[in-house]
């Protein structure tokens, strides 16, 4: 790192505002959202806890009212831990961009001082020898004046380079943290789905206790009249998003017990994360490819778009007929991308790695070679995004490489990464997708094996 790299930097530090409006300097402000973040994690960590360590203990009223309140007490922390990342990254943002308008404007100045030198040195080299001798006392009075300004120029063309430099730096830093804006945004609105779920919580607590007055044998018999019979799991209908509509739930059974049997991940597993997926998208709303917001269309320009286009000859559809997910509209604002696609909700990034899309340097194209789901199912065409099978497959991969094993941490790990990433697998405020899962899959291993008898 030179010498001119630091003090750019130590420059644009002093010119960055010290202080916040309420008098808090940035650097208190950073340290107490870090502390009530830090806070808020801790009291979801405690209440998962609680939740793991009753999930072992058999069903009864004390232990799923323990469970309730703790999943009520997580959902309410993880809210408010979203919401302080958010602001977090608010910050950070703003702070980048201070810095790129003062680079902005140092990089006008350094460029209007370059472009003069050049003017001056093409002036230079117009000197004839008799023009030297007129306007200077000897030879070498004129070769030292050169040579400084020659000097002077290179130091100007080091700074200039020195100066792109940081302001590219600081796109890519700026570009990142919007990129985990636009994560935290996505998964804080579906979050706030998971205050209904808190409200139908409450209900079903205040229910159970009104109904069974306390009492552990009336809410074992009320628990067992709740459940449904296998006539009327088998008139139900399991609901698909991305254009697989409401199928036969003995039929979505057959087709998670066919993927679980490729793969190992437990059926009941493949169809919570489809119920959830389904659950989270329908709110969402759908978008075509030719919609465009706030200026941007609604996949990423270049992680998605042209990996859809790719699927799209592949399959031979309509790129700009077909709907996908939206992006997601915050408080009338746009925040980041939409794109998924079909009842697994998979960006076509992310389809790409199991249906066979692949860029060999020149573009995205279908290889028939790289398409594990065919692989799996035979067939003479290319695997399908909105073709249920295919989905239902691609899920199960996709648990499976998360790391599903059956297990209750295992399963909920892999839901998480599934939802969030590796990444923000382990973010706390995530927990409640995880908890969500695993609490369907519970209800679905019932609802399988009665329909098994």
């Amino acid at each position: 790192m030179t010498h001119r790299f630091m003090a750019g930097i130590l420059v644009l530090a002093f010119l960055l505002p010290p202080v916040t409006a309420f008098g808090e300097s940035e650097a208190e402000r950073r340290k107490r959202l870090e502390t009530e973040l830090q806070n808020v994690e801790r009291q979801i960590l405690t209440q998962q806890r609680l939740v793991e360590n009753k999930q072992e203990e058999r069903q009864s009223l004390e232990r799923d009212i323990s469970i309730i309140e703790s999943e009520i007490k997580k959902a309410q922390l993880g809210i408010q831990a979203r919401a302080v990342a958010i602001e977090q990254l608010s910050d950070q943002i703003g702070e980048k961009e201070v810095v790129l308008d003062i680079l902005a404007e140092k990089l006008g100045k350094q460029q209007q001082s370059l472009a003069e030198l050049v003017r001056r040195s093409a002036l230079l080299d117009e000197y004839s020898l008799v023009e030297v001798m007129l306007s200077k006392q000897n030879f070498s009075e004129f070769f030292t004046d050169v040579a400084v300004f020659q000097s002077i120029k290179e130091s100007l063309n080091e700074s200039l380079t020195v100066l792109h430099g940081i302001r590219r730096d600081t796109y890519e830093q700026k570009n990142a943290l919007e990129g985990k804006q636009q994560t935290e945004a996505e998964m804080k609105q579906i979050q706030e789905l998971e205050k209904k779920e808190i409200e139908r919580k409450e209900k079903e607590k205040s229910q159970i206790l009104t109904v069974t007055k306390g009492e552990e044998k009336v809410y074992q018999a009320l628990l067992d009249s709740q459940r449904k019979t296998a006539a009327q799991l088998r008139d139900a209908l399991f609901q698909l998003l991305g254009g697989g509509g409401g199928i036969p739930f003995p039929e979505a059974v057959r087709l998670a017990q066919y993927a679980s049997g490729v793969t190992g991940v437990s059926a009941s597993l493949i169809l919570a994360i489809l119920e959830q997926e389904t659950n989270i998208g329908s709110n969402l709303g759908s978008c075509l490819f030719t919609d465009s917001h706030s200026g941007k269309g609604v996949m990423h320009p270049d992680r998605d778009e042209p990996v859809f286009l790719a699927i799209a000859k592949a399959l031979s559809f309509d790129a700009y007929s077909r709907t996908v997910s939206c992006p997601i509209i915050q408080n009338g604002s746009r925040v980041g991308w939409g794109g998924a696609m079909g009842p697994s909700q998979f960006i076509p990034s992310t389809w790409a790695i199991y249906g066979g899309i692949v860029n060999y340097g020149n573009g995205w194209e279908y290889s028939k070679d790289a398409d594990a789901i065919r692989r799996i199912n035979g067939g003479s065409g290319p695997s399908s995004p909105f073709n249920n099978q295919d989905a239902f497959i691609a899920t199960a991969l996709l648990l499976r490489d998360n790391g599903a094993n059956g297990t209750y941490n295992g399963d909920r790990l892999a839901a998480l990464r599934y939802y969030a990433g590796w990444g923000g697998a382990n973010n706390p405020a995530n927990g409640f997708y995880g908890d969500q899962v695993m609490n369907r899959k519970s209800r679905l291993a019932q609802e399988i094996q009665i329909l098994s008898n």
